[in-house]
């Protein structure tokens, strides 16, 4: 039988298991005491005071969250990702109130929460209430100092680099458990050997890599370009954007010190997701799985949007205030938008033998008109991409080999040395 070209309602409903829903939370929405070039959230903020304006999620709501949350996901174990703006501006004691909620409401489930900052606020009771209560803290460092002020400066325009690492130490201090996320742009090509070994000095060992592809333009009465939808007419790309090759070679470059001497030490998101494309495992990032839709932004007003790189008016689904996150997770509309990612794809990435590991991306990147066929829109940093799975791909099958015969994939480690010609 011919496999379908697309995916429907219908099909999204017989695959369904147990229900797992992710939600990233914003119980600030955009506020942020720093000013990233970068940040799309931000630019979400200035463009629309109103729909952002600074205030924290109220107790009723953030009650409401929690136990909606809790309802919607039929999985044992419920993680909770508190996001921003920065989070942390919303204060320990709201945080206090969300785990007595959480107790509260999660029955026989186990809860895991993680949150997301730029590190500049962290202090001793910070990070001790952290350690206490087990959160996972995401730290925001692109790299040595050069690298991530480029980007990464307070509203003054000044360093944040040794508030950030000073945060960290904290962190380290009292015990808790962090991991790093670096966003990949221009200030970062061509040093991805040098990041790598550096996030590892800090005693990073779960590292994510975000690449940063942006369209900007100028707004009369903003003192810089602000980031738009790829669609604007008048917008172009942001000088700051990581070109496609360079985003595979610093992927590439990070891939051969880390196959040759980390494997099981320490942890690429993007390597794990891709060994788990090779080992026909669902990838733990909504990037390069078939399909989205699982992982919802909320507001810290309530508002319920579809994705977090889609926080716009006709991405809305609700607002816990008046509906229930289950039934918007599980939506019709909800759903579509999901099947889109696979349903939308040029005829270049069906041709193409790493579909299974890419799947196109994520669909904010997709907006470079196809070679094949210029009406359709290819993923920005396909070459890139490209590059990176030819290169790890012999690494990838041999750990692939490793796992299925029961032995470490660390195993990986002398084979890639001598294949690299480095014994």
């Amino acid at each position: 039988m011919r496999k379908k070209s697309t995916l429907t309602f219908a099909d999204a409903i017989k695959r369904k298991g147990p229900r797992a829903v992710g939600a990233m939370v914003k119980p600030v929405g955009a506020t942020c005491n720093l000013d990233c070039t970068y940040c799309y959230y931000l630019d979400k903020a200035r463009l629309a005071p109103k729909a952002h304006a600074a205030e924290v999620m109220s107790d009723e709501l953030l009650e409401r969250f929690v136990k909606q949350y809790i309802e919607a996901n039929q999985v044992p174990v419920v993680s909770f990702c508190w996001h921003g703006g920065e989070p942390l501006l919303a204060g320990r004691e709201f945080y206090r109130k969300a785990v007595e909620f959480q107790k509260m409401y999660r029955g026989e489930k186990r809860i895991e929460n993680s949150i997301q900052t730029n590190g500049t606020l962290l202090t001793d009771d910070w990070a001790r209430f952290f350690a206490e209560e087990e959160f996972l803290v995401g730290v925001s460092i692109d790299g040595p100092r050069e690298v991530h002020d480029a980007n990464r400066r307070d509203r003054a325009g000044e360093s944040t680099f040794d508030r950030v690492m000073g945060g960290i130490e904290r962190l380290k201090e009292q015990g808790a458990e962090f991991n790093t996320l670096s966003a990949v742009g221009a200030a970062s090509e061509g040093r991805g050997r040098e990041i790598y070994r550096f996030l590892k000095g800090i005693g990073s060992r779960f590292m994510q890599f975000l690449p940063v592809v942006e369209h900007v333009k100028r707004i009369e009465g903003w003192p810089r370009e602000v980031i738009v939808e790829p669609g604007d007419p008048e917008a172009h790309r942001a000088e700051w954007s990581v070109g496609a090759e360079a985003y595979g070679r610093f992927l590439n470059d990070v891939f051969d010190e880390w196959v040759t001497g980390d494997v099981g030490s320490y942890f690429v998101q993007m390597f794990d997701v891709t060994l788990a494309g090779w080992c026909g495992v669902r990838p733990g990032l909504c990037a390069f799985c078939e399909t989205c839709g699982d992982a919802l932004a909320v507001e810290h007003n309530g508002d319920v949007y579809a994705c977090d790189h889609f926080v716009y008016p006709e991405y809305r689904r609700g607002n816990i205030a008046t509906g229930e996150l289950r039934t918007m997770a599980g939506s019709g509309e909800q759903f579509r938008f999901g099947l889109e990612k696979r349903n939308a794809l040029p005829t270049e990435c069906l041709r193409c033998g790493y579909l299974h590991l890419c799947r196109g991306e994520c669909p904010k990147h997709r907006f470079v008109p196809s070679e094949r066929n210029p009406e359709e829109r290819v993923n920005a940093l396909c070459g890139g991409l490209r590059a990176f799975y030819r290169h790890s791909e012999p690494y990838m099958l041999k750990m692939r080999e490793l796992l299925e015969a029961g032995e470490p994939a660390a195993l990986v480690i002398p084979w890639a040395r001598q294949r690299m010609g480095l014994f």
